[in-house]
């Protein structure tokens, strides 16, 4: 539980997520796991290991350069995840020269992203509150990942957005400007609890929101990352925190 002292002066009126990583686990040993399914199901000459750390190279490369946080007018034209990941697949089939169906990978992709498995602390906390305060989602994801995943959850947001449906990856501003605009709330009445310290907590703090770091694994922070305005290990310690507000 973070210092009483150092929480905001009062409570949220909404409460937003991220998904991957923060709601739902997305373990790289699980995509290599996947990637040698796909290697069987195409009969690729690969290693599962050597087909992910190739296309991991241009995958990386999409989402350094989908978004010019200084100036968003200039970020390239949208591209989903199941566009960019497969055209890092027919990038890595073409310098192989292997031949293969990069759409069905990319789709392939998609559809893994669509049976994550849940965090043990996510239910109970989501659960908690609910009917306290307006709880929505925003992640970097396709619809057909993201909507079948959370209904699985069986819990009923207030608000569900995508980059897909919006148009737009964090950090920008526009993603955290479309989940307040579903949530019908103010930057000052909103929380931003993710994972990720660039794309969740300086996007966050970019928009004058309360930013909350889910951090499970113990990391620190670097000189250079973004600083959250709530750290947590577990995402039961948010609606204890919230109920401590103004007591």
């Amino acid at each position: 539980m973070p210092d009483l002292n150092s929480l905001p002066d009062r409570a949220p009126k909404a409460v937003a997520f991220d998904c991957y990583r923060t709601l739902v686990s997305n373990d790289h040993d699980d995509w290599r796991v996947m990637f040698g399914q796909i290697i069987k199901e195409q009969n690729l000459p690969f290693d599962q290991n050597d087909l992910w750390d190739k296309w991991r190279v241009c995958e990386l490369q999409f989402r350094a350069n989908r978004t010019v946080l200084e100036d968003t007018a200039q970020s390239p034209p949208f591209k989903s995840y199941e566009q960019a990941w497969s055209e890092c697949f027919a990038h890595v089939f073409d310098a192989e020269r292997v031949k293969a169906d990069a759409a069905a990978a990319g789709q392939r992709c998609v559809e893994h992203l669509a049976r994550r498995p849940v965090f043990p602390d996510t239910i109970p906390a989501l659960q908690a509150l609910i009917g306290k305060v307006k709880v929505g989602v925003f992640s970097n994801a396709d619809d057909d990942s993201l909507r079948p995943l959370l209904k699985s959850t069986g819990i009923r947001f207030d608000a569900i957005a995508s980059s897909e449906s919006t148009q737009v990856y964090k950090p920008a501003p526009e993603a955290f400007k479309a989940i307040l605009n579903m949530l019908e709330t103010e930057p000052e009445n909103m929380w931003y609890v993710g994972d990720h310290l660039y794309d969740d907590v300086q996007g966050g703090n970019g928009m004058g929101l309360t930013t909350v770091w889910i951090n499970r694994t113990g990391a620190e922070l670097g000189p250079d990352d973004a600083v959250p305005d709530i750290e947590i290990s577990d995402l039961r310690e948010l609606p204890q925190i919230i109920n401590s507000i103004g007591k």
